[in-house]
């Protein structure tokens, strides 16, 4: 029988004045592509892959907004780990 992946979750408020707008938005998905595990990101009712620039922009999150993050993966703890660190650190 097949290991069931481990699957983590996390929240993080985006800083004050920052939106997840163009830069913003790629330094965290290019935070996410660096692990094998599915992604995924939410705020304010909305869900996206946090591995695709195009969903993670539609979220329209900003300043302030709770991300909920959840990864699935061998990798899991370590992909919340990095984006946590990742939100905690952009700026505009």
């Amino acid at each position: 029988m097949p290991a069931v992946p481990a699957s983590s979750e996390s929240t993080v408020a985006l800083p004050a004045g920052v939106a997840l707008h163009a830069r913003p938005a790629a330094t965290f998905v290019k935070t996410a592509l660096r692990f094998r595990s599915r992604v995924t990101v939410g705020a304010d009712g909305k869900v996206a892959d946090a591995k695709s620039i195009l969903a993670v922009l539609a979220l329209g999150a900003t300043g302030g907004s709770v991300l909920r993050l959840s990864a699935e993966g061998e990798d899991a703890p370590a992909a919340l780990d990095a984006l946590t660190s990742c939100v905690s650190g952009l700026i505009e």
